[in-house]
């Protein structure tokens, strides 16, 4: 056999090798069909718990238990609408939740409002506080620090004890506003701010 015709059937026979690899990669291993429509994509499902009811559970006991469920994304608030931090978990209690109990996805944020501990839950969660846009909110009853947020942060603001004791205000949300200046609805147009307070459980005067 000449070499000419041997290197055309060497030739030949690789090409057929290369095919029918080709072929094997593109074909499905169950014999040439597939379930999955042309052009399909899986995705994962959402994972879903049962979201159990939280209420009257401490902040921490409650936030364990949500993440052995799954639930990882958690946020809480102060209920009575003071603005304070949980900065002690152990410290405070549920008194709402968001989302209610339920079958819930494991993704949602899992809200907890929440007291002190050797405070009473409120008839109702605490909402957003007053904004100011163009005009003054009325802020009196709110926490010197959800007073101060709720205006804008280039605003000069000075708060003093309305009582006679001139004492010094350190914690913002341990004191309630009793007066402020301007007055509810006058316009903002940059001009200092303040307030005359006193700590929650006492009276203004």
């Amino acid at each position: 056999m000449s070499m000419t015709r041997l290197a055309a059937r060497v030739l030949a026979a690789s090409l057929a090798l290369v095919a029918a690899t080709a072929l094997a990669a593109c074909d499905p291993a169950d014999g040439g069909t597939s379930d999955r429509p042309s052009g399909s994509s899986t995705t994962t499902p959402a994972t879903v718990a049962d979201l159990p009811d939280f209420h009257g559970m401490g902040l921490q006991a409650a936030q364990d238990r949500a993440q052995s469920l799954g639930f990882h994304r958690l946020d809480s608030h102060d209920s009575l609408g003071r603005g304070r931090e949980q900065i002690w978990d152990r410290d405070w209690k549920v008194c709402f939740q968001s989302p209610a109990p339920g079958h819930r996805p494991t993704g949602a944020t899992v809200g907890f409002g929440t007291v002190k501990l050797a405070e009473s839950c409120p008839a109702s969660d605490a909402t957003a506080p007053p904004t100011a846009g163009t005009t003054m909110p009325d802020l009196k009853g709110t926490s010197l620090k959800v007073a101060r947020q709720a205006l804008p942060s280039a605003t000069s603001i000075t708060a003093e004890d309305a009582t006679d004791k001139e004492r010094y205000i350190l914690l913002e949300s341990n004191w309630r506003v009793c007066s402020q200046s301007p007055a509810p609805g006058e316009a903002l147009h940059g001009q200092p701010v303040s307030f005359k307070a006193v700590k929650f459980g006492e009276t203004c005067p």
